[in-house]
């Protein structure tokens, strides 16, 4: 009877470890996927304020910010996903989202880029993080290099910034596309 308690305490002990270190491993793997996409919002930044120093007037005064990397292949049907962290900047306060696009157009091939979103209020904001968003229609972004705008400034309280491997792009194209909290790493 005393070898059975033990041996039923030793199983127990033995239990409790294994949850407690497959919970700390799933902690871990949201903790680096955190810092991954932290990392790249930072760099994502940095590249748009370098190429478009108008940018950075923008975003002192914008509320808010969002910064997703993105991979998008298109064989005729396009489809493409990714995450980002939208950020209110007075309070440091992430939410880690996810997004998803997809349509039918002229296309071949894949790429590789970042979206970045400047929120001039708390409402722009907001509806973006805690309702999720959807673009319908391709959006204008507020600079690019094949020509800037004449002023910088948000429309209907955003500005969206495409970065891709050919530079930063004057048109966003962010047709179709969701944004959505991802309660993982939330």
């Amino acid at each position: 009877m005393k070898h059975t308690i033990q041996a039923l305490t030793v199983l127990a002990v033995l239990t409790t470890s294994t949850a407690f270190a497959q919970d700390e491993a799933q902690m871990t793997k949201a903790d680096a996927k955190r810092t991954k996409i932290d990392t790249v919002a930072k760099e994502s930044l940095a590249r748009l304020f370098t190429e478009d120093p108008a940018a950075r007037d923008l975003y002192d005064d914008a509320y808010g910010y969002a910064v997703f990397s993105n991979i998008k292949i298109s064989f005729g049907i396009s489809a493409g996903g990714g995450h980002g962290v939208a950020v209110f900047k007075k309070a440091g306060e992430r939410s880690y989202m996810k997004m998803g696009t997809g349509g039918i157009g002229i296309g071949l091939g894949g790429q590789k880029y970042q979206v970045v979103f400047l929120f001039e209020n708390k409402e722009t904001f907001d509806d973006f993080v805690m309702v999720g968003w959807q673009g319908d229609a391709a959006a204008n972004a507020v600079a690019g290099t094949q020509g800037k705008n004449a002023e910088t400034t948000f429309t209907k309280g955003l500005a969206i910034y495409q970065l891709s491997e050919n530079g930063l792009m004057l048109n966003a194209d962010i047709a179709g596309t969701k944004y959505w909290l991802n309660k993982r790493l939330n």
